[in-house]
């Protein structure tokens, strides 16, 4: 006689109080990635400020009272400014509101999520962090491409493909992040990929070294584009590509041929040994 099986109660979360602000990752996009305390933070909430890359999914659970502000920020188009941000959140919590400020992915990655933080503390506003799945990690899962594998690389970097002027970032040293780093991930890259891929070939990257592009990520309109640093710029523009996108660089790549998960649910035959031609290519 099959015994249905007992489950735990779930644990005593944190409660989101009037005059708090809740700095929360909203994960990648699929819903099924929000932590437990995302979760009941959406549903306590009396204000949501959100950004652009918060799925309508996840707005969906939000609490049937609950006020929805937008907030983003999108490359090229009209967006609220930061400042406006933070003197929002300030403004929500003297009323005595509780606002739960959502981010894509992980508000302390690439999310600005400091600023707003340290504007909460110069005025004296209570907060919590609730981090998120970075989408330079379940991003990377759901395209089947591990961040490591210890017949590959022992270190990875992340870096943005633009900075707060939407150009690539000077302050980034690209020649030494090509030298050292095995594996790049690279968050906000699609605008300026050539240029990208030019400064780490440049660097002394091969032009033949595997690349993912990784669009829509955990989302169903995924698509993910298995292409080699020289030819990125161009394959990117050939196949219509669209933000939000990651941009992988290194030989962890090549794993995407046994471990496309989402592909096998699709018909997609696995690889079992999806190295051989690379240590064929190291010994011949």
């Amino acid at each position: 006689m099959t015994q249905t099986p007992t489950i735990a109660p779930l644990p005593s979360l944190p409660r989101l109080e009037p005059g708090w602000v809740w700095l929360t990752g909203a994960g990648p996009g699929d819903p099924a990635l929000l932590t437990l305390l995302a979760f009941e933070a959406l549903r306590q909430a009396d204000v949501i400020i959100y950004d652009a890359l918060v799925s309508p999914e996840i707005l969906a659970l939000a609490g049937s009272n609950a006020v929805l502000e937008f907030a983003g920020k999108r490359g090229g188009k009209p967006s609220v400014k930061q400042p406006d941000i933070s003197l929002r959140l300030i403004q929500l919590a003297r009323e005595g509101r509780r606002v739960l400020r959502l981010k894509g992915g992980d508000p302390f990655v690439f999310g600005r999520g400091g600023e707003e933080a340290l504007a909460l503390v110069a005025a004296g506003v209570p907060f919590r962090i609730v981090p998120g799945v970075s989408a330079g990690v379940g991003g990377l899962a759901y395209a089947g491409i591990p961040l490591t594998h210890r017949d590959i690389n022992s270190a990875v970097a992340f870096v943005t493909g633009h900075d707060a002027s939407g150009e690539v970032p000077d302050s980034v040293d690209w020649e030494s992040l090509a030298r050292g780093a095995p594996v790049l991930v690279i968050y906000m890259a699609l605008g300026h990929v050539e240029r990208i891929t030019a400064r780490l070939m440049a660097a002394g990257r091969s032009a033949d070294e595997p690349v993912a592009v990784v669009a829509k990520a955990t989302l169903p309109d995924q698509r993910v584009l298995e292409t080699t640093l020289g030819r990125c710029a161009a394959d990117t523009a050939s196949a219509g590509l669209e933000p939000p996108a990651l941009l992988v660089v290194g030989e962890v790549v090549r794993l995407r041929a046994g471990l496309d998960w989402l592909g096998a649910l699709s018909g997609r035959v696995l690889d079992a040994d999806p190295l051989r031609r690379r240590r064929s290519d190291e010994t011949g």
